[in-house]
């Protein structure tokens, strides 16, 4: 008996914890604090919280990959099976998808020199490269923690499960964490950037857009971006094939489906996998440190980079330009416009700039695609 109780014991989680996995499950319940208590990204960050908490109880078998044995092969665990969507690079393309269908490109079509913001923001992205470069990272790591510069967690996804997927757990955790964090770190580096006067200039309306034009931007966008730059082809092609479902008027269907069910499922499953990539065993090591805080300079830079090119524009246009749009060349969408907004508003309570910042912001999601997609094409 005595020795059966033994064997109960040995066999418990209990007898096998160690300091590492109880860290890490102490870092998912701070995962969901800022989740539940100040709901940032809640969506993300509670799904990848308990994928955390899962993959460090021991003894779970919860991520074990299958086992050929003298019977047959025995299954997987579960998470194993979900995280493949991750590795086969199949979840961020679907994320895009679901984007497309709940974006409206209006704000970008009626102003186009918005590209050019969303263009410049990504330069933190290359210039992150570099420094993670520097610090030891080799070129497929240093594009996989450049990338953050985006702020954009699928992206970051998709370009690290192909260049570095030994760092896609640290990686994920910091893209997200960054994209929750939107409202906090960009309202200084704007007010650093800007003077009173600049954050208090009136843009004028915005022309109105035709259907024609919303239907053919997705089709050219997709040929263009897909011609020049192949390796971008699946996440700009799913990112235009929602938004066309949603301009188009005849698939009202597929669109509801896409913005909505299919988007969550998706969500669940991404963030459930990257929280399987938290295993203490390899998640707690210095370069978990150095990726957290050049994820932060890459973001940074993407923030100012997108401001002083707003500067510039405010400039060439003769102060027609609101330089603090450019913040939102990042493309946390909708967030880095509201940001703007917020900002705006505490200078000049009647300045109503949340659509010339979507401009931008679309224009990021374009062009942090484009970037992931350059990368994945020089180092892949």
């Amino acid at each position: 008996m005595v020795d059966k109780l033994v064997m109960f014991w040995t066999s418990t989680g209990l007898a096998q914890i160690s300091f590492g996995p109880l860290f890490m499950i102490g870092l998912s319940c701070v995962l969901f604090y800022l989740a539940i208590v100040k709901e940032y990204e809640p969506l993300l960050l509670i799904p990848i919280g308990f994928g955390m908490l899962l993959v460090n109880l021991p003894a779970t078998g919860i991520i074990a990959a299958p086992v050929k044995g003298i019977l047959g092969t025995e299954p997987g665990g579960l998470l194993y099976y979900l995280n493949q969507g991750v590795e086969l690079g199949i979840y961020p393309p679907l994320i895009f998808l679901g984007i497309g269908a709940m974006t409206d490109f209006g704000a970008l079509i009626a102003n186009p020199s918005s590209i050019l913001l969303g263009a410049a923001a990504q330069i933190g992205i290359f210039i992150t490269f570099l420094g993670a470069l520097l610090m030891g990272f080799n070129p497929q790591q240093a594009a996989s923690i450049g990338i953050i510069g985006g702020a954009d967690g699928p992206t970051a996804i998709f370009l690290t499960s192909k260049l570095a997927p030994d760092l896609l757990g640290p990686i994920a955790i910091a893209a997200y964490s960054y994209m929750a964090l939107v409202p906090i770190i960009q309202p200084p580096i704007i007010r650093a950037l800007t003077t009173p006067e600049e954050r208090k200039i009136r843009m004028k309306g915005l022309r109105p857009v035709s259907k024609a034009e919303k239907i053919v931007f997705p089709v050219m966008v997709t040929i263009v971006g897909s011609l020049i730059v192949p390796s971008a082809a699946t996440l700009l092609g799913m990112l235009m094939l929602g938004n066309l479902l949603r301009e188009s008027g005849v698939t009202d269907r597929l669109s509801d489906t896409a913005q909505n069910a299919l988007i969550n499922i998706v969500t669940i499953f991404l963030g459930l996998s990257v929280g399987t990539k938290t295993e203490a065993s390899e998640f707690l090591n210095p370069d978990f440190l150095k990726i957290l805080a050049l994820g932060l300079i890459a973001f940074s830079m993407s923030t100012a980079a997108g401001i002083l090119f707003g500067k510039l524009m405010c400039k060439l246009s003769g102060g027609k330009v609101n330089p603090m749009i450019g913040a939102a060349g990042v493309s946390a969408v909708p967030m880095a416009a509201r940001v703007v907004q917020k900002v705006g508003q505490e200078e000049d309570p009647k300045n109503h700039l949340l659509m010339h910042a979507m401009g931008p912001n679309v224009a990021g999601v374009i062009g942090s695609a484009v970037a992931a997609g350059m990368l994945l094409a020089l180092l892949g």
